[in-house]
């Protein structure tokens, strides 16, 4: 048994041996080459010590240690006879002066900001090569796809260099096209003016909206999305969207797939709470969306905010709730709040931080929480909006940051623009001539948040000079308050034998009850004149040489349901408003107008556009309605006539005298024709209108029908880039012997 026993320890002990047959036993380590790093930082990564037994596999490791401190670009470890562990290195050598050449898209502040490579720094391979490729790529960022970075190095003493990263630009990365395939219902233009991205053209020389961006595409995305989900179509999404190389292999084509889907007509809708205690009736008056109107997601998230902040009221402040959509058919939806409540949590500070200009109280002002207040996501969303819509920051970040188990800091992150604008526009039309204007304007005057703007205006007919002033948050409340000061000339020589000006003041004041429906009130004093009578103009026309004082107030309602107020498709506008003259000054009258829009679009783009315009004004306390201050019919107003071409006119001068009332309006067809790439597009309409005769003229002396005028014709209109430019020819098919008639008819303007 003890044979055994010394048998099976004797094979222990020379496996044992066999193990460490490689092992070297360390006696001393030595090193050598060293100049600015220390032994003992050496050793620490070396991890070894004397009195060790060490493997080759150890070996390894303490040398790559070594090699990741970036401190040396040569190690070699040698295991001399004597037990002696000698370390040789040769230290990478420091960063003496570090530069950029070749770069003059982006500025060396920007460049530097991004690398690591710093002067005073240990040179590094691995390091040069990273910053080389995160310099590539923030010139991809900026739109500059053919970059070529290469690191240079120049040799110094003492063992330095200097790091040179040699640039080549390139060329911008521009957008030659943007195609979408799968959109039945809107068109390309119509598409491509919702994107961040836009084709390349000789005006957006000032801008990088034509430069290719893989993260703006993507947002790009995103806007289609919102685009198409706020019209109906609930199922819409981006099935591919795909940048490839143009042929000329210095642009990009940006190909977008659309999957529009069915439109979707909201059918029952039901909100569900598991919150006790709650009268659910009475959530449904908060609801934006309503039943047989098109699915709308933006209206939806509207109304969660009007859920969630009625709830908050209640004292159930942090609520999830969340839509449930059920398609009935292709044609219908039933919408489904589901309400769950959350954890109560409350807001202990609103900190804000990078507004070195603007004042805490214009960003404060926006917010819908206060500090104390029980924590609201949906307010959060609206002050994030709030304060973006103010258009003085480029970023606006907000977080909630813990605090306690019930309490939380809102931190408000931003980045500050330029908020000040200088614009100048030139343009053309058939009745005011040739025109250039220019203004400045700056909407976050001294940080206070509050528009300033000088303009200017001349053309052959009028002179028009400006001054405004708007505080957007008047005696602390969300009240729109300003003031303007102004001075007009006009000349009515051709039509009326008269030259007029006005010169004066007008404080305004105006309030939103809804995001569609608002008001505003407004009061104008101005010193008027009626001057450069021709001797040979109307009686009527004399009699009103002169300067007079005019004192009005009046107030305007609209109600605006339209999809777009520039390129309308679908949607309605009311306005209705009056004037009374007599407030003191020399006028007394009372004036009432209304306008009225309806918009429709069917297959293939066509729009369908109903429009009614009425107009009233008249004097009292034995005052007569002036010139200046009545209605004239014909131009813009009924196309086929010349501006004030229609009414009463004075039948031995032919001086038109305007009118005490007016009705006018019409209906226009819009439609695509295969131009669209260049924004132009057809149009027909037909015109109609009567002009009132003025109470004080003489019908013997004028030449008057209350008879109807109207008119048929063709156009276009082209969103240029010069401006919109608008091109009509009518034809009058109701008309007087006296009416003044004007076949072609041209407006367009722009602003640089």
């Amino acid at each position: 048994m003890k044979k055994k026993h010394i048998l099976i320890i004797t094979a222990l002990l020379f496996s044992a041996h066999i193990a460490h047959a490689g092992d070297f036993y360390i006696q001393k380590i030595e090193t050598d080459g060293l100049m600015r790093v220390e032994k003992e930082t050496v050793l620490a990564y070396l991890g070894l010590e004397p009195g060790q037994n060490i493997s080759e596999e150890a070996l390894d490791d303490s040398l790559k240690n070594l090699y990741n401190t970036g401190l040396f670009s040569d190690i070699r470890i040698d295991k001399l006879s004597n037990g002696t562990l000698k370390v040789t290195l040769e230290e990478n050598p420091l960063i003496g002066k570090q530069a950029f050449d070749g770069n003059k898209k982006l500025d060396d502040k920007v460049l530097k900001a991004e690398i690591k490579s710093k002067p005073n720094t240990v040179f590094n391979k691995s390091t040069v090569q990273q910053d080389a490729a995160r310099i590539l790529e923030i010139y991809k960022k900026a739109g500059r796809y053919n970059v070529k970075v290469e690191p240079k190095i120049v040799k110094r003493k003492e063992n330095r260099v200097d790091l040179v990263f040699e640039i080549d630009e390139g060329t911008d990365a521009k957008i030659s096209k943007i195609n979408f395939f799968g959109n039945t219902h809107y068109s390309s233009p119509d598409l491509r003016d919702e994107l961040m991205s836009k084709e390349s053209r000789w005006y957006r020389i000032f801008g990088n909206s034509d430069v290719y961006d893989n993260e703006k595409m993507n947002y790009d995305k995103e806007l289609l999305r919102r685009f198409y989900t706020e019209r109906g179509y609930a199922d819409f999404e981006v099935t591919s969207a795909v940048a490839e190389l143009a042929p000329n292999g210095k642009s990009f084509i940006l190909n977008f797939t659309l999957n529009e889907g069915p439109r979707y007509r909201i059918g029952k809708i039901d909100i569900e709470s598991e919150i006790k205690d709650v009268n659910v009736s009475k959530l449904y008056k908060e609801l934006e969306i309503k039943k047989g109107a098109w699915y709308n997601s933006s209206k939806i998230e509207k109304s969660i905010t009007n859920l969630t902040d009625e709830l908050g009221k209640k004292g159930f402040v942090f609520v999830d709730i969340t839509p449930t959509l059920n398609r009935v058919d292709d044609k219908t939806i039933d919408l489904t709040f589901n309400i769950a409540q959350s954890e109560r949590i409350f807001v202990n500070r609103v900190n804000i931080f990078g507004n070195t200009r603007t004042l805490d109280e214009v960003i404060r002002r926006e917010f819908r929480l206060d500090e104390g207040d029980a924590f609201n996501v949906s307010k959060i969303k609206d002050s994030r909006r709030n304060i973006e819509n103010l258009n003085y920051f480029s970023k606006v970040d907000i977080q909630s940051v813990p605090v306690d188990n019930n309490k939380a800091d809102i931190d408000v992150r931003l980045e500050e623009k330029s908020t000040g604008y200088f614009n100048v526009g030139i343009g053309y039309s058939t009745t005011d001539g040739a025109l250039v204007q220019t203004g400045i304007t700056e909407t976050n005057f001294m940080g206070k948040g509050q528009e300033v703007g000088v303009n200017a205006s001349v053309s052959q007919r009028t002179r028009d000079y400006s001054f405004s002033f708007t505080e957007p948050y008047f005696l602390g409340r969300r009240l729109s308050a300003g003031f303007d000061v102004f001075y007009t000339d006009e000349d009515y020589q051709d039509e009326s034998s008269y030259d007029t000006s006005s010169v004066g003041v007008r404080g305004r004041l105006g309030w939103n009850y809804t995001d569609d429906f608002y008001q505003t009130l407004r009061y104008t004093i101005s010193q008027d004149e009626i001057k450069n009578v021709k001797n040979s103009a109307s009686y009527y026309v004399k009699k009103e040489e002169g300067k007079t004082t005019g004192s009005v107030i009046g107030q305007t309602l609209y109600y605006d349901k339209r999809d777009n107020a520039i390129r309308t498709k679908e949607g309605y506008y009311l306005s209705f408003g009056n004037d009374v003259a007599g407030l003191g000054g020399d006028d007394k009258y009372f004036k009432f107008d209304v306008k009225a829009r309806q918009y429709f679009t069917f297959a293939d783009y066509w729009t369908v556009k109903l429009h009614a315009n009425g107009g009233y004004i008249i004097g009292y306390g034995g005052k007569d309605v002036r010139l200046s201050n009545r209605y004239y019919l014909g131009g813009n107003s009924l196309r086929g006539f010349e501006y004030a071409g229609v009414g009463a006119r004075d039948k031995k001068t032919d001086d038109a005298l305007g009118g005490n009332w007016t009705v006018y309006g019409g209906s226009e067809l819009s439609f695509p024709l295969g131009l669209d790439e260049v924004g132009i597009r057809g149009r027909t309409f037909f015109d109609i209108g009567m002009l009132g005769k003025p109470d004080d003229i003489d019908s013997r002396d004028v030449e008057y029908s209350s008879k109807p005028r109207a008119s048929v014709g063709f156009g276009f209109e082209w969103f240029s880039p010069m401006g919109k430019i608008d091109i009509d020819f009518g034809f009058p098919v109701m008309k007087e012997t006296y009416d003044e008639k004007e076949v072609f008819r041209l407006n367009f303007g722009t602003s640089l």
